[in-house]
């Protein structure tokens, strides 16, 4: 890592569930990042794989912090988030374990932040781990009140010259960098979610505060898409995102009755309509349906 003199303490924080060889795939890329000063924080999630011993082995410079237990993508980031801050963090940059990274992808992010006064959080652009040269996140739109969402130039080929900051309705929590006094203005992810939309409600919240979110394409990182949940049309991606897509809209978006229905009965079939896909038909159209059931039980936190 190079020396960056007085630039902002960024400490990156690793959440990992069961996911060693991700998890040290992703540190090895970051002992190639030029930034500094530069802090690592591990969150080993309640892990039986032998994730703790394999990083302190292999990383002895690295903070883990061990939870007795998996509790969920949202608090288990926020144990590492507050942890950063503790050690005198600038910035938190919220990064998944089946991300690996380009050198100069911290660098390109501290930058942004220093001419965005007004950033929430801002976004590496993340392709896809394999094919590399394809988009996976670019930005996203998110319409509340439709219940609907998507990504910006999914799958498109990607220019890795590309270099113009773009802004994206809500940012990801896949490769996000969030200042210390943002945090302390929006607060952290919502633990209640546990999974899926948290980034999002997170990303609602920090727009009602009046901040905006960026995607900066010179920072530029790999994603081993929903690795640690089987893929994006697996049951229980599909069962937070059913649940908590509903939650997070209601939230945000409240509407009269009919607008109510009509959005919830269209949130419900496009997870269906995604279940479909799924290797694992009939038990991702079960979690579906056990999320639908679950929101209209106000039952959140971790699925039961």
């Amino acid at each position: 890592m190079g020396s960056r003199g007085s630039s902002p303490r960024v400490a990156i924080v690793v959440l990992s569930w069961n996911g060693r060889d991700d998890t040290l795939g992703c540190l090895r890329s970051l002992r190639t990042v030029e930034y500094e000063p530069l802090d690592l924080v591990v969150v080993d999630n309640g892990s039986t794989d032998g994730t703790e011993a394999a990083v302190r082995t292999e990383f002895p410079e690295v903070e883990l912090v061990r939870c007795d237990e998996n509790l969920g993508f949202a608090e288990g980031n926020d144990v590492g988030i507050r942890r950063a801050l503790e050690r005198g963090a600038d910035h938190v940059l919220v990064l998944n374990n089946d991300v690996e990274v380009e050198p100069g992808f911290v660098t390109a992010l501290v930058e942004q932040a220093a001419q965005q006064p007004d950033a929430g959080a801002l976004c590496a652009k993340i392709l896809f781990f394999e094919p590399r040269d394809r988009i996976w996140f670019a930005g996203a739109r998110f319409d509340a009140r439709r219940g609907r969402g998507r990504h910006v130039r999914y799958r498109e080929v990607d220019d890795p010259a590309e270099s113009e900051v773009t802004e994206t309705d809500r940012a990801c929590g896949a490769a996000m960098l969030i200042s210390s006094s943002v945090i302390e203005r929006v607060g952290d992810f919502d633990r209640e979610l546990f999974a899926y939309a948290e980034d999002t409600d997170w990303s609602l919240r920090a727009r009602a505060s009046g901040l905006r979110h960026y995607v900066v394409p010179r920072s530029r990182v790999y994603h081993k898409v929903s690795a640690t949940s089987g893929g994006e049309n697996m049951p229980t991606p599909l069962y937070y995102g059913t649940r908590n897509t509903l939650v997070v809209c209601e939230r945000w978006a409240p509407l009269g009755r009919l607008g109510t229905w009509r959005r919830r009965a269209l949130v419900v079939a496009a997870n269906a309509a995604q279940a479909l896909t799924s290797p694992r038909r009939a038990d991702s159209l079960r979690a579906v349906r056990d999320g639908w059931r679950d929101f209209r039980r106000g039952r959140l936190g971790r699925r039961s």
